[in-house]
């Protein structure tokens, strides 16, 4: 079975582009937090994610570098020569749903607001608690 679930922060703002049949694709990569590694350290992983026709459209214009979302899809392989004449392999994630979470600005404001709250000293009496 090839299953893919991520959730993850664009690197990058969405590339997208139209096939001479007027097909939109839209590529982009994903920073996906991994297991931190032997000495505890965290591991990122970039994954290179590829949406077609009206997600394609959506994703380039609802995402930017910073927007959280989790994609669902399937793993991908291909080939290609490039200039020097050897061959190159690339791996992308074709996704076949994403869901748009937050985005990083989106993120700090509601930090921001939580932690202004946070900050403000909060009075209560013996006769304000429930129990």
């Amino acid at each position: 079975m090839n299953n893919v679930c991520l959730v993850g922060r664009l690197t990058r703002d969405p590339e997208l582009r139209t096939t001479a049949s007027g097909l939109s694709n839209c590529r982009f990569s994903l920073a996906v937090d991994g297991r931190p590694n032997a000495d505890g350290e965290p591991h990122t992983d970039f994954i290179n994610i590829v949406v077609w026709r009206k997600l394609a459209d959506n994703v380039a214009k609802y995402c930017k570098k910073g927007s959280m979302v989790g994609v669902t899809g399937r793993i991908i392989t291909g080939s290609y020569q490039d200039e020097s004449g050897n061959t190159r392999y690339t791996t992308d994630v074709l996704a076949e749903s994403i869901k748009f979470l937050t985005s990083k600005k989106e993120e700090s404001e509601s930090s921001n607001s939580v932690s202004s709250i946070e900050s403000s000293e909060i009075v209560l009496s013996d006769d304000d608690l429930p129990f």
